[in-house]
């Protein structure tokens, strides 16, 4: 009952589909912004809109540059393969979405083998981190190229990443070879949720992907972040991957549309 109200009758109920924050779809004024986008080739990095959005999304992560892609788990395997090479190993969290939800694809795509730890709400951990760490292992065992985090966890719960943990784990590596690649594809619900700012959490890893068609609405594509010479390398891999697109403008304008609103 609603107060003040008669009973609710089946006429009036919506259902709203909560499988995920990526069955949106966009609102009038974004497909406006859309269609009225300016477009270019951006295989050539020619697509203006395209270019402005990447660059915004750099500059609020405080990195050098960006490149936009289609999907998450592909800004994850380019961003993955910047740092590990075939043969070298990742290591993430057991249910982060780079080990159990891209199909293998960094093994498929990269050569690329991982190893886990577990945590019960998804955090990092640094003393299994501690014994796990082997930025050269020797010609007998695999060696550690890269680490990945995920915030928002999504299998564990949408579990936020605590700052302090993210920021010993920068300790922990600096001064080694292993780099730091976060897998922020709701990273606008960490912000949110827990008042750190963006390029606080950006200034930490080597590369950061966040996603634009989860908690923001837009209907496709995610960033990669980096620094200059990784995204390069990032967009010569979309390209040989089959990823490249043209005039991708319109659907970059729906993801500026709801950085603005």
């Amino acid at each position: 009952m609603i107060s003040g109200a008669g009973p609710l009758s089946y006429s009036h109920a919506v259902a709203i589909d909560l499988r995920s924050d990526t069955v949106t779809r966009p609102t009038p004024a974004m497909l406006a912004a859309m269609a009225s986008a300016e477009t270019g080739d951006d295989v050539f990095a020619e697509d203006p809109t395209v270019r402005a959005l990447e660059e915004r999304v750099a500059s609020m992560l405080g990195h050098e540059a960006g490149l936009f892609t289609v999907t998450g788990s592909l800004a994850n395997m380019l961003g993955v393969r910047t740092w590990v090479r075939p043969g070298q190993e990742l290591l993430c969290e057991a249910r982060a979405h780079v080990v159990r939800a891209e199909l293998g694809g960094h093994a498929t795509w990269h050569g690329v083998t991982t190893r886990t730890w577990s945590h019960p709400r998804g955090h990092v951990d640094l003393d299994a981190l501690r014994s796990m760490l082997a930025p050269d292992a020797g010609p007998y065992l695999v060696s550690t190229a890269a680490i990945a985090v995920e915030n928002t966890h999504n299998f564990a719960g949408g579990t936020v990443q605590p700052l302090a943990e993210l920021r010993a784990l920068r300790e922990l590596v600096d001064g080694t070879t292993v780099r730091l690649h976060l897998d922020g594809a709701r990273l606008w619900n960490a912000h949110v949720a827990s008042g750190t700012d963006l390029a606080g959490y950006g200034e930490l890893f080597d590369t950061v992907s966040v996603c634009l068609s989860k908690g923001l609405g837009a209907p496709i594509g995610s960033v990669l972040l980096g620094p200059a010479d990784a995204i390069v390398q990032a967009r010569q891999w979309r390209k040989r991957m089959g990823a490249g697109w043209r005039q991708a403008g319109v659907l970059a304008a729906a993801g500026s549309y709801a950085l603005d609103h």
